[in-house]
C-alpha cells in the first residue's frame, strides 16, 4: 500500500471516528515513555474530541503492581491498558480480566502477534537482536557468533530478572531448536554477566566497555543516525519482540471509548504515529522509521506467549542457576 493510499485511509478513518458517538472520560494505564504517551493521547483526542483521557504512566511492572492493588481493593480504574508485552496480557486474560473485542479490524496484521479471541492487540514490534560496537573486528550474523573466541569477555546483556524484553528474549531463544538453554550456558562460559535493563547494556557497548550485547532495536538504530559507534544486527535465526499490546479491561467504565482507542491504535493513522515516534509499526504496510529494514525483511522467532507465561518461573530459576542471582 502506498503512503498516499494510507493517508487517504487515515483521513477516511478519522472522518468516521468523528461521526461516532464516543464521549466521556477514558482512563488509560500505559508503560509508554511520557512523550510517546502524551502524543498518543493527543492524537486520539484530536480524532475523538468528545473524549477526555486521563492517564497514568510507569514501567509495566509498576503499572501492574498498581493495578493488582486496585484489583485487591475491588476498584480497578483503567478502561484500557497499553503495556509492554503479550505475556502479561496472557496472565490477565487467563484471570478473566480482559474484555474481548473480536470486532476490531486486525485483517492486515500477522495473526501471531494478536490474540485469537481479541482480548489484546499488538501495536508495535520492539525487537531484540544484537548490538555491536563498530570497533569490533568480528561482525556477528548469528547468535552463535557470540560464542566465538573473539566475543569472549566482550558481551553485555540485560537481565530477565529486571527487563521484560530480556524475559521475552530468553523465552524465545531457549525455545528455538538451534539455540536452547545450551546457548545461554555458552554465554555464561563467555563471561557474560546479565545486569539491569537495556539502557545499561546499550551504554556499555556504545561506550566501548563491551563490544557486543543484546538490546532492543531502537536504541542503537536511532543513536547510530546521530553518529554513535554502534550497529544493530537482525540475526539469521530471527529476533524476539515485545509488541506493546493494548487491551480493554472487563471492568471498563467506558467500553465505547475503550474500543475507539483500540481502533485508533490499529488504524493507519495510529500506526503511522508509532513510526513517527521511531518504532517499528505492527502494521505491515506502514513504512518503518529511518534505519530499519523493511518489515518483510525482519524475521520474528516463533513465540508462544501462553507457554512463556506457564514456564516463566521455571525459566527464571534456570537462568539464575546458570548465571547466579
Amino acid at each position: 500500500m502506498t503512503r498516499i493510499t494510507l493517508s487517504i485511509a487515515a483521513a477516511l478513518w478519522a472522518g468516521t471516528a468523528l461521526a461516532q458517538d464516543v464521549s466521556g472520560t477514558l482512563t488509560l494505564y500505559t508503560s509508554q515513555p511520557n512523550a510517546d504517551a502524551q502524543a498518543t493521547v493527543d492524537a486520539f483526542m484530536a480524532a475523538y474530541p468528545d473524549v477526555e483521557v486521563e492517564w497514568f504512566r510507569d514501567g509495566t511492572t509498576k503499572v501492574m503492581a498498581k493495578l493488582r492493588a486496585e484489583f485487591a481493593a475491588g476498584q480497578p480504574r483503567p478502561d484500557v491498558l497499553l503495556i509492554a508485552d503479550m505475556v502479561t496480557m496472557e496472565g490477565l486474560e487467563a484471570e478473566g480480566r480482559l474484555m474481548p473485542y473480536p470486532e476490531a479490524d486486525i485483517s492486515a496484521y500477522d495473526p501471531a502477534i494478536m490474540d485469537d479471541e481479541g482480548h489484546y492487540f499488538s501495536t508495535k514490534l520492539i525487537t531484540t537482536g544484537i548490538v555491536y560496537n563498530t570497533a569490533a573486528e568480528m561482525i556477528p550474523a548469528s547468535y552463535t557468533d557470540l560464542l566465538r573466541d573473539e566475543a569472549a569477555g566482550q558481551i553485555a546483556m540485560p537481565s530477565p530478572l529486571t527487563s521484560g524484553a530480556a524475559t521475552i528474549h530468553m523465552a524465545a531463544l531457549t525455545a528455538h531448536p538451534d539455540l536452547g538453554w545450551e546457548f545461554y550456558e555458552g554465554l555464561a562460559e563467555q563471561g557474560a554477566i546479565p545486569d539491569g535493563g537495556n539502557g545499561g547494556t546499550y551504554r556499555a557497548v556504545a561506550g566501548g566497555e563491551k563490544l557486543y550485547g543484546f538490546v532492543v532495536d531502537f536504541l542503537p538504530i536511532r543513536n547510530k543516525l546521530d553518529g554513535a559507534p554502534v550497529a544493530f544486527v537482525f540475526p539469521e535465526e530471527g529476533v524476539s519482540a515485545v509488541t506493546e499490546p493494548a487491551a480493554i479491561l472487563s471492568t471498563a467504565q467506558n467500553p465505547a471509548a475503550a474500543k475507539a482507542f483500540i481502533d485508533f491504535l490499529l488504524s493507519p493513522e495510529g500506526q503511522q504515529l508509532a513510526a513517527d515516534q521511531g518504532y517499528l509499526p505492527a502494521h505491515p504496510d506502514i513504512t518503518p522509521p529511518e534505519g530499519f529494514p523493511a518489515r518483510a525483511d525482519i524475521k520474528l522467532i516463533e513465540f508462544d506467549p501462553a507457554a512463556a507465561l506457564a514456564n516463566d518461573q521455571a525459566n527464571k530459576a534456570r537462568f539464575v542457576d546458570i548465571f547466579g542471582g
